[in-house]
């Protein structure tokens, strides 16, 4: 499958590259940057060098050519490609927020007016893969929603509130240089920030619904100096007691055949560079602490972006993505 990145040169995009080269169905025969067209894409991403010969370039939507297009754009900026890529029969797989939501939720979260909104199956595989297993888009979903999901999704039913709690990675926050990302202002600190308003708490809350949950939901993320990596806690309350066993067996059985959900310790450097979300519960009755630790550029996007290219064009849902963590 000929593969294109739209918006290659950031963070996601470079991940999708470095991904794809491994992936026996994959080539990347396009990645685009409108301010670095005719760049080598290994002068911006240079864990590639020697192993990817393109350059940046800068095509209309109607004049990209390719099977597959993977839209690593900024909210807002994956409207102008969908719809043109997929009348030509182009797949499509959004990293941005831009279909994740209904239009009306988008719009109040995200402040922007919606130019080009239609129905997108969200592709968390592990909960959705057969809702949308012949679909020609997906819409990938946000970092912190994957993680906190995954760890909530088989209690989810039996509670009446959850409460998430996130540490993430800087690359979380992008490639465009900040106050907030200031080494002196990450190092040796943690910061909590938009303690009850951000964004992915809608995709959270969307996801519960979909669960047949009727918990009450609340999201409150932090800054930690590292690179990569979310560690989420989730507490999370039921409506009658659970022991341990019971739970233990609860998730054992919910992610009996999922390949990418490990039941271990979550560790952040087990999981950095890979599609894998590790998950431990422990209870102490009405209530249950559940971690889990997944990559925000893995699993909590680039890898899950290229699970659900797998799942859509009928590949081995692991193709690409089996390499080991990198611990320590």
């Amino acid at each position: 499958m000929d593969i294109a990145i739209v918006g290659a040169s950031g963070y996601a995009g470079g991940d999708l590259i470095r991904l794809l080269l491994n992936h026996p169905k994959a080539d990347v025969v396009c990645a685009t940057s409108r301010k670095l067209a005719g760049t080598p894409v290994d002068s911006v991403h240079p864990q590639v060098k020697g192993l990817c010969d393109l350059a940046f370039s800068n095509p209309a939507p109607d004049a990209l050519v390719a099977d597959v297009a993977f839209l690593a754009v900024p909210h807002t900026a994956a409207m102008a490609y969908a719809r043109p890529l997929l009348s030509r029969g182009i797949k499509v797989i959004d990293l941005s927020a831009d279909y994740r939501l209904p239009r009306e939720i988008f719009e109040k979260v995200y402040g922007a007016a919606h130019t080009d909104y239609f129905e997108a199956p969200y592709g968390i595989p592990e909960i959705h893969r057969e809702e949308y297993r012949k679909a020609d888009f997906v819409s990938n979903p946000g970092c912190f929603p994957t993680g906190a999901t995954l760890a909530a999704a088989p209690l989810a039913r039996y509670a009446h509130t959850i409460i998430y709690d996130s540490k993430t990675g800087v690359s979380g926050a992008g490639d465009n240089p900040s106050a907030v990302t200031h080494y002196p202002n990450v190092g040796d600190n943690v910061n909590p920030y938009k303690w009850t308003t951000h964004r992915h708490l809608a995709e959270m809350k969307q996801e519960l619904a979909s669960l047949k949950s009727k918990a009450r939901c609340y999201f409150t993320p932090h800054l930690v100096p590292v690179n990569r990596g979310i560690l989420t806690t989730a507490h999370i309350l039921l409506n009658e007691p659970m022991g341990q066993e019971d739970v233990e067996a609860l998730y054992r059985k919910f992610y009996k055949d999922e390949f990418f959900v490990r039941l271990q310790n979550p560790v952040l450097a087990a999981v950095r560079g890979t599609n894998f979300c590790d998950i431990r519960a422990e209870s102490e009755g009405e209530r249950i602490v559940v971690v889990s630790a997944i990559d925000n550029l893995g699993k909590g996007a680039s890898g899950q972006a290229i699970q659900n290219m797998n799942i859509i064009c009928g590949f081995d849902e692991k193709a690409g993505l089996t390499g080991a963590g990198l611990l320590p």
